[in-house]
This record gives C-alpha cells, sequence and structure tokens, in this order.
C-alpha cells in the first residue's frame, strides 16, 4: 500500500471507492500546484453532485468511509480519525461563541449514524457509536454509545462491534 487511498480502498465493497473520495485523496497528496487544484476542482463538482460538503484541507484519517453521500456537511477545520463511518444527513460543525467555541476533534473507530449533529470544540474518544439523529456538543469518552438529546452517554467495550466493517490496519 502506497499511500492513503489505497488504506482507503480496504474499506469499500471491491475496492470501489467514489469519485469525489478519489478526487479528495488526490487532492491531498499531489502537491504540485496544478494538480492540486485540478483535483480540488473535480471534488468540488463531484462533492456537490452528491450533496456533501467539506474541503480538501479538511485532516481526515485512513479508512474513512461514507456509507451513503447525501446530505453531508463537516466544517473545514474539524479533524477525523482513522477508520470512521458517516452517514447521510450528518453535520459536524462549529459553534461560534461561549465555552465550546470552535469544532469537533473525531476519534478512531468512530460510526456516526444518520441525521447525527456534532459540534463544538470537544473530543470525541475512540471507539464510539453515536445512534442516528443524536445531537453531541461535549467530550465522548473512549467506548461509549450515545443517544439522544440531550445526548445519553453509556460505557461499553467494542461499542463499534459489527458497526464498522472492514477495518484497516497499518
Amino acid at each position: 500500500m502506497n499511500n492513503i487511498l489505497e488504506l482507503d480502498k480496504q474499506r469499500y465493497f471491491g475496492g470501489k471507492i467514489p469519485a469525489f473520495w478519489q478526487f479528495f485523496r488526490k487532492a491531498q497528496i499531489n502537491k504540485t500546484p496544478f494538480l492540486h487544484k485540478f483535483y480540488k476542482k473535480l471534488f468540488e463538482i463531484s462533492a456537490k453532485k452528491n450533496g456533501i460538503e467539506f474541503s480538501v484541507d479538511n485532516e481526515i484519517g485512513y479508512g474513512f468511509y461514507i456509507g451513503h453521500p447525501y446530505g453531508i456537511t463537516i466544517n473545514p477545520n474539524v479533524v477525523i480519525g482513522n477508520n470512521v463511518n458517516i452517514h447521510k444527513g450528518v453535520t459536524i460543525g462549529q459553534e461560534n461563541r461561549g465555552k465550546r467555541k470552535g469544532t469537533p476533534r473525531i476519534g478512531n473507530k468512530v460510526w456516526i449514524g444518520v441525521n447525527s449533529t456534532i459540534v463544538s470544540n470537544i473530543v470525541v474518544g475512540d471507539d464510539v457509536l453515536i445512534a442516528p439523529n443524536t445531537y453531541i456538543n461535549c467530550n465522548i469518552p473512549d467506548h461509549s454509545i450515545v443517544v439522544g438529546n440531550p445526548c445519553i452517554i453509556k460505557r461499553v467495550d467494542n461499542a463499534t462491534k459489527d458497526y464498522i466493517n472492514r477495518i484497516v490496519e497499518i
């Protein structure tokens, strides 16, 4: 495996990775200004076609998987770890004022369910399952299942077992 795109392909059935994701990684990998801009533009066109809003400037780890790519919004300052699943309708955004001003940092092996929202300067730990329609604006410890609004946190070992398939190990 010579690059992060090859690692990402392991998460998709048959290695068939969506075009927008290929362009995202190629824009990040290519440091030549022309190629970077070329792939960035292809990513922007492809992402818009798929109802996805995020930036090639996002820091996203290997093994990222988008189950259904529609209505996903991720602030450019969000940091996402390795082997993360995101589903349609997810918003990961910024809080603009108060003690939680800032953007989230998402750990490794996190499963984010349909229509969930994660905001503010918080940390979502490793091995966390975020149930569909959950609103999060507080820190979430490792090995947790989170549900509801306000979010209810339940400590569970192997919280993402059987939810995150084909985990990429390096």
